[in-house]
C-alpha cells in the first residue's frame, strides 16, 4: 500500500508542476486560503486514484467539494487528504509545498506520503517500513528523531508567530529558529533536523494526518496543546487546535516547566 501512496503523490506533484511558474488564476475560499488550478489537478488525480485502488476506503480531501458522511461514519478508516499544502508558497514559487495522503484507522494516522514536488523528495512511513525519506526516484531511507540538545531548534516563524510559540522563543532566546513551509515543518521534527513545532493557530486535519504518521513512525509525537494528548481524528469539523510536536518525548518539562 505506502508504494501504491507513494506514486500517486508523486503523480499529484507532477500535475501540481504543470502549473508551477505559470500565471496562475487564484481563487478565495470561503476562509480566504487561496486556491489554484494546481490544487485542483491534484485533487481529481489523487482521488481517482485512490477510487480505484482501494474503493472500499472513504476520502476525504481538502478540496472536496462535498463528503459521504455516510460511507465515512460506516468505515473504521478513510484517507486524509491535502492536495496541496502550503498554496501560498506555490504562488511564492519558494518550493515548500508539499502533496499530503494519509490513512487513518480508528481515529490514529497510521500511513502518510508527504512528496515536495519542486524537490522530488519523499517522507514516508507505515507500519511495516517504519518512516523514510526518498530523494526523487530513489531508495527509501530511515529517518528517526533525535534527543534533543541543550541548543534546541525550534520550528517557528519569528515575524508570523502566535503568542505562545513568541512566549516559546522568548523563554529559549538561544534557539535555532527554523522556517519552513507547508507540512515540510513536521518531516523536519521527524528527520531529526527540528527539536519542536508548536502550532497555536488551528489546523484542519488534512493538514496533518500524513505528517503525523510519519513523525510518530520516527520516534516522535504530535499533541495537543496544552493537553499534551496525542492528536485523534474524525472530529465533526475536521478543526485542530493549537498543536506541539516533538521529537523527545522527554523534552516536554523542559518547555512548559519552570525550573
Amino acid at each position: 500500500m505506502i508504494e501504491k501512496i507513494r506514486e500517486i503523490a508523486e503523480a499529484a506533484g507532477r500535475e501540481t508542476l504543470r502549473f508551477y511558474g505559470t500565471q496562475l488564476t487564484v481563487d478565495a475560499k470561503a476562509d480566504d486560503s487561496p486556491l489554484t488550478q494546481a490544487d485542483l489537478a491534484s485533487h481529481r488525480l489523487i482521488v481517482a486514484r485512490l477510487a480505484v485502488e482501494f474503493p472500499d476506503i472513504p476520502i476525504i480531501s481538502e478540496e472536496d467539494g462535498e463528503r459521504d458522511e455516510e460511507a465515512l461514519a460506516a468505515s473504521a478508516r478513510h484517507w486524509v487528504v491535502d492536495p496541496m499544502d502550503g498554496t501560498k508558497e506555490f504562488i511564492k514559487q519558494t518550493g515548500s509545498f508539499t502533496v499530503n495522503i494519509g490513512l487513518v484507522e480508528d481515529g490514529v494516522p497510521v500511513l502518510g506520503v508527504v512528496h515536495v514536488p519542486v524537490s522530488g523528495r519523499t517522507y514516508g512511513a507505515c507500519p511495516t517500513t517504519g518512516a523514510w525519506r526518498a530523494e526523487a526516484g530513489g531508495e527509501r531511507t530511515a529517518i528517526a528523531t533525535t534527543a534533543a540538545p541543550e541548543k534546541l531548534r525550534i520550528v517557528a516563524s519569528r515575524d508570523h508567530a502566535g503568542p505562545e510559540v513568541k512566549a516559546l522563543l522568548a523563554k529559549f532566546p538561544d534557539a535555532e529558529c527554523l522556517s519552513i513551509g507547508s507540512s515540510l515543518k513536521f518531516c523536519l521534527v521527524a528527520e531529526g533536523a527540528a527539536d519542536v513545532y508548536l502550532r497555536d493557530v488551528p489546523t484542519m486535519e488534512w493538514d496533518t494526518a500524513a505528517a503525523q504518521a510519519i513523525v510518530t513512525r520516527a520516534g516522535g509525537q504530535v499533541l495537543t496543546h496544552p493537553e499534551h494528548q496525542s492528536l485523534a481524528y474524525r472530529k465533526p469539523d475536521y478543526r485542530n487546535g493549537s498543536l506541539l510536536t516533538i521529537g523527545d518525548g522527554d523534552i516536554l518539562s523542559r518547555l512548559f516547566v519552570e525550573k
